[in-house]
């Protein structure tokens, strides 16, 4: 097979990334939870200490835009409330009731989630989550474009 004729890194990403989020979805219909998988990130980091967007932003690794834009959701959705925080500079999160009652019910549904990607990983015979840990810390060191560049620098100096 040559490389135009494979998918390439993005669309792998998106296509597992979309299965993965098809799945779950699946698994919290079957539980009767109406929820969005995109609140996930916010809900891990707020039950573990976050309080503000940048917060979540840092311990997601997720764009400042897309933790906004998950926010502004779970506000209409009555999970979370902002909240002035001491220091005045900003505002800060935090669960709702509401909010709170759905931590309670995910939180085992996360930990037969790292189950699942557990038995995944044995069964593709490499550790997943550390692939891409140290797929985003390379990318985090050294951008997709400049690799780009690199790519087409070398393969101009190989004609």
């Amino acid at each position: 097979m040559s490389d135009k004729d494979r998918p390439g890194l993005g669309e792998l990403l998106r296509y597992v990334g979309e299965l993965v989020d098809q799945g779950a979805a699946e698994r919290y219909r079957a539980m009767e939870i109406d929820y969005r998988p995109r609140y996930t990130p916010v809900l891990r980091a707020l039950s573990a200490g976050a309080v503000t967007v940048t917060d979540i932003t840092t311990a997601s690794r997720l764009t400042q835009g897309a933790i906004s834009q998950t926010v502004s959701l779970m506000l209409k959705d009555d999970l979370v409330v902002r909240h002035d925080l001491e220091d005045g500079r900003k505002s800060g999160l935090k669960l709702t009731r509401r909010g709170l009652e759905l931590l309670k019910r995910l939180e085992p549904h996360w930990e037969t989630t790292f189950r699942a990607i557990g038995a995944l990983e044995t069964e593709i015979g490499f550790p997943l989550l550390d692939m891409l840990g140290s797929l985003a810390a390379a990318l985090e060191r050294q951008g997709f474009a400049d690799r780009l560049a690199d790519a087409e620098r070398a393969g101009k100096t190989d004609d």
